[in-house]
């Protein structure tokens, strides 16, 4: 019987047989070039993610390393990248920018000096540049390390750069007279990490050889050598001072988190709940705690006057960066999957989640009125979040 014959049924919906002389053409398909059967049920293929931020800044062609914001101008912004490029520009001002030329390879390291009037740029050709904060100019060029910069600092009362390299050094320079003052050497790999002490009478330095140094800045005599047990069996990735100059607290590959006595080089503690490696760490300047998170997914903080686990708080991916937001208890998280969340210290709940990046954040910073925060990403972008409902 064919569809013909099947007229005077009169049911709907019946089978439906068909002749060869009611076939008109062949068309062959792939079965995989068929959509599943869930996709685009129920969404809007064309819905864009939500973005929360007040201000985003396009200077850079490719990924966004660093992020630091002036400590004196509430405005003030700089970020460096895989261009080649550091820029200096204002928040809510995006007409302007002042590039920072002269590096010949990636600016992976931003640090402004206390007082807010230099701005010292560290690139991967090994070079740092000192800038004028105010008019963007470069001062001068410090030279030395025969590899990458990893990281640099100020010291806290003058205008001395210290500055970490891949080639197992640290440098230490006079940026108002352009001259070289100490290298500190006994490294045996890569600088990852390292500050003078608040009151800027010593350094501590972190390496991938698993040991912390701390140096005396005059003579660069090493005072302390911290390796083996019980300290960490991995690579240095962070390091935080305590205000009174007296605790050096590192993080490691590992997913250890030791406490350092500065004056004696002993481990005094030790956080183990990590369970990949420690990102990054940062003490809160209002409380007695301590915000440590890494890949494992975890932000944890720490109360230090009872050595205990204060709140454990989870993330999707990986955590890159932490930074508290001022003297309040919040502590803001970047994140593999592009996110910052803002966490409270004292519930560990979080409280708030900032979109707009596409891709892993590398650095977050807190304008000098503690009004915003600015992100780094590899999404080529800084973008800048309102966060003055947090303090």
């Amino acid at each position: 019987m064919n569809s013909r014959d099947n007229d005077d049924d009169g049911e709907e919906g019946g089978e439906v047989f068909l002749d060869e002389d009611d076939i008109l053409e062949e068309i062959p398909f792939d079965e995989e070039d068929l959509p599943d059967v869930d996709d685009d049920i129920g969404s809007d293929g064309d819905a864009e993610e939500p973005d929360d931020s007040v201000h985003v800044f396009t200077g850079h062609t490719d990924e966004v390393y660093a992020v630091m914001c002036s400590p004196t101008d509430p405005a003030m912004v700089a970020t460096g990248g895989r261009d080649d490029k550091g820029f200096l520009w204002k928040i809510g001002r995006a007409d302007w920018g002042s590039e920072l030329q002269g590096h010949t390879d990636s600016v992976s390291a931003l640090a402004f000096s206390a007082d807010g009037q230099l701005l010292s740029s560290g690139g991967l050709d090994g070079l740092i540049q000192v800038w004028d904060a105010t008019s963007g100019n470069r001062r001068c060029v410090l030279e030395g390390p025969g590899k990458g910069i990893e990281w640099v600092r100020w010291h806290p009362r003058g205008h001395l750069v210290l500055a970490g390299s891949e080639d197992s050094t640290l440098w230490m320079w006079n940026a108002d007279k352009n001259s070289y003052l100490n290298v500190f050497s006994g490294h045996g790999d890569t600088v990852t990490c390292g500050d003078f002490t608040p009151d800027g009478k010593t350094i501590c330095s972190g390496s991938d050889d698993a040991s912390l140094r701390i140096w005396n800045p005059k003579t660069g005599e090493n005072l302390h050598v911290v390796a083996g047990h019980p300290y960490h069996t991995e690579g240095l990735t962070c390091l935080a001072i305590t205000a009174d100059s007296a605790v050096a607290i590192t993080g490691s590959k590992d997913g250890s988190v030791h406490l350092v006595n500065i004056s004696t080089g002993r481990v005094i503690n030790s956080l183990m709940s990590h369970t990949d490696s420690v990102e990054c760490i940062g003490l809160s300047s209002s409380h007695p705690w301590l915000a440590t998170a890494g890949m494992d997914q975890k932000l944890l903080i720490w109360d230090l006057q009872r050595s205990s686990q204060r709140c454990s708080c989870d993330h999707e991916e990986g955590v890159t960066c932490l930074s508290w937001l001022g003297a309040s208890h919040f502590v803001a998280t970047g994140s593999v999957d592009g996110k910052i969340r803002v966490w409270d210290g004292l519930s560990g709940n979080c409280v708030k989640i900032f979109h707009g990046h596409t891709d892993v954040i590398q650095s977050l910073s807190v304008s000098a009125d503690g009004e915003h925060l600015v992100s780094a990403s590899l999404d080529r972008t800084a973008r800048v979040f309102e966060i003055s409902e947090f303090r």
